[in-house]
């Protein structure tokens, strides 16, 4: 921090040296001490100070040992880095203070740390590689022992230690408990088999649940009403429903910028996808056998150019499809 604080503002980032010097007129040109980074198509303004406060990490040679035009840049003229632009927040919150704090249930550790070798930060690589400490309140739902899916979120998952407490709670009360049941099925009538959420069939592949995916859009209507429309590009197709759902069909191609720290257990309706194509979300769905059960639309008029009703109608709605999966 001091190598950063030291050099701001002054020619070619170097303390002393009169401004007189004649090697001055040839010194690369300055970075500016407000800094914009685009990564992954993520914005992120932050001080020039903060990027170098790690010295030999990648940034801090970036933005100390090159010159500006040297370094990639956007079509605004952006510093680019072709990085994960959500996790990147957790690298800068770093940089800021040099202290790691995450979110609850934050399932990207792994992805964070790998991010943290890629910028050469060794002090953020090893905190991120040390166990978890627990925390005074209850464990989130992936460090629980329970069943899941291989792959998930580990979300709704049922304690192992759960199954005694159930037992003896129907015993006390004269009747069996419907989840110790549907975990002592199984199907070929055998042995108890393992523990099963009510979201989650006897094989645990599929959870049911709701997704609902909508999108604006706009058409013209010429003059002519019997003219075809003129239907204007889906700019974003939104997603609602519970987190892990929505990550489970949609993947990568699901983008949660507008909100990154939602728990796989709770809903939103802030995520969207990465493409446009509403036929591309359909298969998706389809694939992980959800089925449409309602579709709703709502739309408005307006008049291209003028309030004459002569001149072109612009319709502007939003439709709204809802899946299931039982």
């Amino acid at each position: 921090m001091a190598l950063a604080d030291s050099t701001r503002g002054l020619p070619n980032g170097g303390g002393g040296g009169g401004s007189g010097s004649s090697s001055s007129s040839a010194e690369p040109p300055l970075f500016p001490d407000i800094v914009e980074l685009n990564v992954g198509g993520q914005v992120y303004v932050t001080r020039r100070c903060t990027v170098v406060s790690v010295p030999d990490s990648l940034l801090w040679r970036m933005f100390t040992q090159q010159q500006p035009q040297e370094l990639a840049r956007d079509s605004k003229g952006r510093f680019f880095l072709d990085r994960d632009g959500f996790l990147f927040r957790y690298i800068l919150d770093y940089l800021r203070d040099l202290q790691l704090v995450l979110p609850d249930y934050f399932p990207e550790r792994s992805r964070l740390q790998r991010e943290a070798e890629y910028f050469e930060l060794p002090e953020l690589v090893r905190r991120l590689g040390a166990p978890q400490q627990p925390g005074p309140g209850p464990p989130p739902p992936h460090s629980r022992r329970g069943v899941q899916k291989e792959g998930s979120l580990g979300d709704d998952l049922l304690p192992l230690g759960s199954a005694e407490s159930e037992q003896q709670e129907g015993a006390s009360a004269g009747a069996p408990s419907p989840t110790l049941e549907l975990a002592s099925r199984s199907p070929s009538g055998g042995a108890a088999g393992p523990l099963l959420t009510p979201s989650q069939s006897l094989d645990g592949s599929r959870r049911s649940g709701y997704i609902t995916i909508g999108y604006r859009g706009s058409y013209t209507i010429g003059r002519d009403a019997q003219a075809d429309a003129k239907f204007r590009r889906v700019a974003r197709i939104t997603v609602c429903g519970k987190t892990s759902l929505a990550k489970e069909v949609f993947g990568d191609t699901l983008n949660e910028s507008r909100d990154p720290d939602r728990p796989p257990e709770r809903y939103t309706s802030r995520y969207y996808l990465k493409f446009n194509f509403l036929e591309q979300a359909f298969d998706k769905l389809s694939e992980s056998g959800f089925h449409m059960v309602a579709c709703s639309s709502t739309g408005t008029c307006a008049f291209a150019g003028s309030t004459d009703q002569s001149e072109d109608k612009i319709w502007t709605s939003y439709t709204e499809y809802v899946f299931c999966r039982e």
